[in-house]
């Protein structure tokens, strides 16, 4: 098992319980630098991994294939933990990693596990109420977007669909124990309030 696991915007106070509990009982612990490495140093000595920061597609590449060969041994035949700043869902190189390792060992279970992000870290570093609806982008043209308390899913779809919207995924209940995941034909006209809707063109 392969777990991408977010160790939140780099202050040691900011990891999750859960990311501890992981931290302590992953069999080998990967990190992609000295940030990350020092942060799960008290739970573990972490292998660091080369992510180097360039836009040139082939040495990225390389890079991953390098990286999956050294985190597929552990994820076989234990628990292989990989911690990443932030949230490793959020503009992050795990999902790529996972892609690879997919094509190279498709035997291989990989999941991830929330940490605070530098969106939620900013607000609250800035002082910055987010109350309204905002755009996140990286530069990219934003081509998803996210609706909270989406208590009339189907509703909300019908109309981003007339928007260009094509992929649907609606989480209720998010990590309660009656926690539900529905994907497109599946969501429900109405969910419970703590629901959040994803939609993706």
């Amino acid at each position: 098992m392969l777990v991408g696991l977010g160790l939140g915007p780099g202050n040691p106070e900011l990891l999750t319980l859960r990311a501890v509990r992981l931290l302590k009982e992953a069999d080998t612990i990967f990190v992609p630098g000295r940030i990350a490495a020092d942060l799960v140093a008290p739970y573990g000595d972490a292998v660091m991994l080369d992510f180097p920061m360039t836009d040139n597609e082939e040495k990225i590449r390389s890079c991953l294939e390098a990286n999956a060969e050294k985190i597929a041994p552990v994820a076989q035949n234990g628990l292989a933990v990989f911690g990443i700043l932030g949230d490793p869902n959020f503009f992050s190189t795990f999902s790529r990693l996972c892609g690879i390792i997919a094509e190279r060992y498709p035997g291989i279970e990989y999941r991830t596990e929330p940490g605070i992000s530098s969106i939620t870290a900013f607000a609250s570093a800035a002082h910055v109420p987010l109350t309204g609806g905002f755009v996140v982008s990286d530069g990219a043209e934003p081509s998803a977007l996210i609706r909270l308390k989406a208590r009339h899913p189907q509703e909300i779809i019908a109309g981003l669909k007339a928007e260009g919207y094509r992929e649907f995924v609606l989480v209720e209940r998010m990590f309660f124990p009656d926690m539900k995941v529905y994907r497109d034909d599946e969501i429900p006209k109405k969910s419970d309030y703590m629901s959040v809707l994803y939609a993706r063109r």
